[in-house]
C-alpha cells in the first residue's frame, strides 16, 4: 500500500493514564480538577479530543469511581472550550495471578475484574461523546499481569456503549485485536463510522516498527477511522509516522513524560510539539467541531 498522508488530523491528548506515573513527574495530573485543567490547557493548544483517566486524589492511583469521573466531565462542559470528550472503559479487566509456582488463588488488590455494567457505569452517567472498547487480551510487560477482555465481555460492553449512544474508540494492541474488531462491527455490534485506536510499542503487544504499522493500517477496512500513537522516546516520531500512514494521532502524559531527554513535560506542551510536526508535513489540525462531523458525534449533557 502506498503511502497516503492525511491532510486533515485531529490530535486525542491521552490526559493522565492508569500507569504508575503519578511519582515519576509532578506534572501527571491526579485530582479531578488538575485532569480536568490539564485536559483543558491541551484543548487549547490544539487537542480536538481528550482521552481521560481518573485517579484516587490522595494516591494518584488508578480509579473507577464515578464521582471522579462526573467532576472532571463536568469542569470540561462548564469550561468555555470546546473540546470531544472520550473516557476510558478499560478498567475492571485486570487480572494478576500469583507467582509461577502458585499462580492461583489470583492476587489482591492487584486483581480487579468487574461486569460489563460495572465497567459502564460511569459512561452510562457522564456519557462522553466517546469511549474506549480495548478489543482484546493481552500481556503486559509487568510479570504476572493480564489486561482481560474476553469476547463475551466485549459483545456486552459494545452492546452497552451502543444502547448510550456513545461513539465507541476500539483500542487495538495487536493484530488479532483488529481482527475481532472487524467481527464485531459485522455482528452489528460497533456502529459506523468506526473510530480505531492502534497503540503500538506497548510490551507485550505490537511492536512500533514501521512494517507492523503498515501491517494494521492495511487491515483497517475502507472507511475506518484510525489513529496510532507510540510510547516513550517514539511518541513524537509516531506523529509523522501516523499521518503519513493516512491516519490521526495520539499524544499526552499517559503515553510518555518528556518533551525532550530530561525535560518533563505537560499534555499542552505535547499538543503543541504536535501540531508543529503535523502543519511541518503540510497537514491541517482539526478542531472538535470537525471531529463530530466526520465521526458523527453528538455532544451531549450528563444525564
Amino acid at each position: 500500500m502506498p503511502l497516503q498522508i492525511n491532510r486533515d488530523v485531529f490530535i486525542t491528548c491521552a490526559v493522565t493514564g492508569s500507569g504508575g506515573t503519578q511519582d515519576k513527574s509532578h506534572l501527571v495530573p491526579r485530582t479531578p480538577q488538575q485532569i480536568a485543567d490539564s485536559a483543558i490547557d491541551a484543548a487549547k493548544a490544539g487537542a480536538a479530543i481528550v482521552h481521560c483517566h481518573v485517579r484516587d486524589p490522595e494516591t494518584g492511583a488508578a480509579s473507577r469511581r464515578v464521582d471522579l469521573y462526573r467532576e472532571v466531565t463536568e469542569r470540561i462542559r462548564e469550561s468555555e472550550t470546546d473540546v470531544v470528550l472520550n473516557l476510558t472503559a478499560g478498567m475492571g479487566g485486570d487480572l494478576v495471578t500469583g507467582p509461577p509456582e502458585a499462580p492461583l488463588p489470583l492476587v489482591t488488590p492487584g486483581t480487579d475484574m468487574a461486569s460489563a455494567a460495572e465497567r459502564m457505569e460511569h459512561v452510562a452517567e457522564c456519557l462522553p461523546e466517546i469511549c474506549t472498547l480495548d478489543c482484546g487480551t493481552m500481556n503486559f510487560a509487568e510479570a504476572d499481569y493480564v489486561m482481560t477482555n474476553t469476547p463475551g465481555m466485549l459483545r456486552a460492553m459494545a452492546k452497552i456503549i451502543q444502547e448510550l449512544g456513545v461513539r465507541a474508540e476500539i483500542e487495538v494492541f495487536d493484530t488479532g485485536h483488529l481482527w475481532l474488531a472487524k467481527r464485531l462491527v459485522d455482528e452489528g455490534l460497533i456502529d459506523n463510522p468506526v473510530l480505531v485506536q492502534m497503540c503500538m510499542g506497548i510490551p507485550w503487544g505490537a511492536p512500533d516498527d514501521l512494517n507492523t504499522l503498515m501491517a494494521m493500517v492495511n487491515n483497517v477496512p475502507a472507511g475506518w477511522q484510525f489513529s496510532a500513537f507510540s510510547v516513550s522516546r517514539n511518541e513524537m516520531p509516531y506523529v509523522g509516522a501516523a499521518v503519513l500512514a493516512g491516519g490521526n494521532v495520539r499524544v499526552g502524559l499517559e503515553d510518555n513524560l518528556y518533551l525532550e531527554k530530561g525535560v518533563l513535560a505537560t499534555n499542552a506542551q505535547l499538543v503543541e510539539r504536535a501540531v508543529r510536526i503535523i502543519t511541518d508535513m503540510g497537514a491541517n489540525v482539526i478542531g472538535p467541531e470537525e471531529v463530530r462531523e466526520k465521526l458523527q458525534l453528538t455532544k451531549r449533557a450528563p444525564r
